[in-house]
C-alpha cells in the first residue's frame, strides 16, 4: 500500500528548507479533517518523510496538509510546504 516516500518541507520566508517534525506529520495523517479518504495511505515515518500509497495526489496532499497545518499554527503566513517524492 504504501509504495512512495514522500519529502515534506517546510519553506520559510527566506527560502530555506526544513523537514516537517513527524509529530506534525501524524497529527495530519491521524487527525485528518479533510473528510477526504485518499489521505488515509499515509503514513508518517521521520521528520520530513512520508510514505504514501499510489493513489495520492501530491498536489491535493500539499493543499490539504498546508491548510491544515495553517490551521494548527504550524506554518507561518509567508511559509509554504514543498512535497516531493523520492524517486526509488
Amino acid at each position: 500500500m504504501f509504495l512512495r516516500k514522500l519529502t515534506i518541507e517546510r519553506i520559510d520566508a527566506a527560502g530555506r528548507a526544513h523537514p516537517c517534525p513527524i509529530a506534525q506529520l501524524d497529527n495530519f495523517a491521524m487527525r485528518n479533517f479533510t473528510n477526504d479518504a485518499i489521505f488515509d495511505d499515509t503514513l508518517p515515518i521521520a521528520d520530513g518523510l512520508l510514505e504514501a500509497g499510489l493513489r495520492i495526489p501530491i498536489d491535493r496532499l500539499t493543499a490539504a496538509m498546508q491548510d491544515w497545518f495553517r490551521r494548527k499554527s504550524y506554518l507561518a503566513p509567508t511559509d509554504r510546504l514543498r512535497i516531493v517524492e523520492i524517486p526509488q
